[in-house]
């Protein structure tokens, strides 16, 4: 995420910054066991998950979940194994994600996928999974079992949804949505929702969680989308243009097709339905999408997520911790300009 100035809060520190400040002895506790529990008596294991997990993410997903928790005013010790297992089915998913996409780059980092070998990727995203699982046993709660099992089962299945739909200029919105509510908003409820569930907080509050992680993950997965086509991605460390290389369909492209003038229908079509690609299309394609207005309608669909997002917290009391779930949601969006 950015660190610029437009997206700080007064005191010059991220709202993610803030909300881990806040949550701090949660999340070393949860550092901790995230360390301990990827050990293995099997070398390439914790050397290849190290790899990616000390490789500068911001721990989100679990930060979620330590957050609902100690705003219903959850007292135990069941959250941090939570944030350890939800942090564990995020990290599988994203080596399991990059052998996929045949990705060399992570997070600025060359990709596990490319140092390890695609097999041993695969394998050590199936170690990190199961456990995720053992660590949700551990609670002794069936309730959060459920939920985050259920995620784990949702995340696969947007993976496949998004291969089958790769290279298809006949996406529609409505399936990338659905997509992205799987992929990767699907983690971002269930974090929260378990965080509320294990502090035994009342249905409507569950509820109130769930929707604000929901709406968050599909307001974070709408700007990453839209900053594949952005200067903005360059700045932040990241490498501009993956999805369109990898012909995925997105909502700038699916926008930026539909409204494109006639003359450049068969562009679209050679890049995306048969990937055939030169260096110059990704240019020209960034232009195409800038002028039919589709970055701006991805990002103001973003921002109305996100104020769902905001709007859902309503459900918690006033605190340091619901202000600073509220100030992820802008920041969220923010980091794209």
């Amino acid at each position: 995420m950015s660190g610029d100035v437009k997206t700080r809060t007064d005191a010059g520190v991220s709202p993610v910054e803030r909300l881990h400040a806040l949550v701090g002895g949660d999340m070393a506790a949860t550092d901790r066991l995230i360390h301990a529990r990827m050990h293995s008596g099997v070398p390439l294991i914790p050397d290849l998950a190290r790899h990616l997990i000390d490789s500068g993410g911001k721990r989100l997903r679990p930060l979620l979940t330590l957050a609902a928790a100690r705003a219903g005013g959850y007292g135990g010790e069941g959250h941090v194994m939570l944030a350890a297992a939800v942090e564990f089915i995020h990290t599988a998913t994203l080596l399991h994600d990059d052998v996929v996409d045949e990705s060399s780059l992570r997070r600025g980092k060359v990709s596990a996928n490319l140092m390890w070998g695609n097999k041993s990727s695969v394998l050590v995203g199936d170690f990190l999974f199961s456990r995720a699982f053992q660590l949700m046993v551990e609670t002794g709660n069936l309730a959060v079992l459920d939920i985050l099992s259920g995620a784990a089962a949702i995340i696969a299945e947007g993976e496949v949804m998004q291969l089958k739909s790769a290279n298809n200029l006949g996406v529609t919105e409505e399936h990338y949505l659905s997509v992205v509510t799987a992929k990767t908003a699907a983690l971002f409820a269930a974090a929260a929702e378990a965080g509320a569930v294990i502090a035994t907080l009342s249905a409507p509050v569950v509820e109130g969680m769930r929707a604000y992680g929901m709406n968050l993950g599909i307001a974070f997965q709408l700007v990453d989308d839209a900053l594949d086509y952005s200067g903005r991605q360059a700045l932040m460390g990241k490498t501009v243009g993956d999805d369109f290389r990898e012909a995925k369909m997105t909502l700038p492209i699916i926008l930026a097709h539909a409204r494109a003038h006639q003359a450049d229908k068969p562009f679209w079509k050679r890049v995306i339905e048969t990937g055939n690609q030169s260096e110059a299309d990704l240019d020209r394609a960034i232009t195409l999408v800038e002028e039919t207005g589709a970055i701006q309608e991805t990002m103001r669909r973003a921002r109305a997520y996100a104020d769902a997002a905001k709007a859902a917290l309503g459900v918690l009391p006033q605190s340091e911790i619901r202000t600073a779930l509220a100030e992820i949601a802008d920041f969220c969006v923010e980091r794209a300009y």
